[in-house]
């Protein structure tokens, strides 16, 4: 317990208003504003049990466009519910399966012989992950450096690209995500059911590739200020995407 309090501790101290650069290939290495390092458990379990992401920024610092109260729930309630449940889940699991060692990457690898808990729960726990530092106060714009150049050269320009990931985010039936991704030297945006992500190696899955930015489109992401108006969260959501994250994860993945 006290290995996990200083933990804790120390990742408090270090979350910032705005994120910085993913300067490694891993996905254990996220950077925050400035020069500071989250450590590499911000995506891995601390020892043998995962634990709840901690957000960049404050729950009311995306509002007017996020709210507050959406923000506690969905971090501190929903987000909580997947880590607690993964754990649980994993528990279950005969540790040579995955290698002895429980990472997202060895998780999403051999997803299809695991429990439907580890599935559900571990795509939970990664997306919203990613999904937090993908957005920023003050954020929105437009990319610039190298994923403007291939969102440009993928989709033609910026504003064909925002047509054709806000297409995709609302034409997911039911709950899920909508994603832009790099795989090949190609930039695709698609979308997953429930908690799954690009990353998984499924069948089910139609466009796999790094994720690059993330859109969840559960209705516990916007119910609360935009009732059943998916359109308006969407609309507001571009206003909080850190194009700074997107554009290093981009990087990361294409290298």
């Amino acid at each position: 317990m006290k290995k996990n309090e200083t933990r804790r501790d120390f990742l408090k101290q270090s979350a910032t208003l705005a994120l910085g650069t993913i300067a490694a290939t891993s996905l254990s290495n996220i950077a925050l504003a400035g020069s500071t390092v989250v450590p590499p458990n911000y995506f891995l379990p601390d020892g043998d049990k995962f634990t709840l992401s901690v957000l960049p920024y404050n729950y009311d610092a995306l509002e007017p466009h996020i709210d507050k109260l959406t923000m506690e729930i969905h971090h501190g309630k929903h987000h909580q519910a997947y880590v607690t449940n993964l754990n649980k889940a994993l528990e279950t699991v005969d540790s040579s399966v995955l290698g002895g060692t429980y990472t997202f990457e060895s998780i999403f690898e051999k997803v299809e012989k695991l429990p439907a808990a580890v599935r559900n729960n571990a795509g939970g726990h990664y997306n919203h992950s990613l999904f937090w530092i993908l957005m920023k106060p003050n954020g929105g714009g437009q990319p610039k450096g190298k994923l403007a150049t291939a969102i440009n050269a993928s989709f033609g320009s910026f504003d064909e690209f925002k047509k054709k990931f806000t297409e995709s985010a609302m034409t997911r039936f039911g709950s899920g995500w909508a994603w832009l991704v790099y795989n090949n030297g190609k930039l695709a945006i698609t979308s997953t059911p429930n908690q799954d992500n690009p990353l998984m190696n499924l069948s089910t899955i139609e466009t796999k590739g790094k994720p690059v930015l993330a859109l969840d489109v559960w209705e516990h992401a916007y119910y609360l200020k935009n009732q059943n108006k998916r359109a308006d969260y969407i609309t507001s959501w571009w206003n909080v995407v850190n194009w700074d994250t997107a554009e290093s994860l981009f990087t990361a993945a294409s290298k």
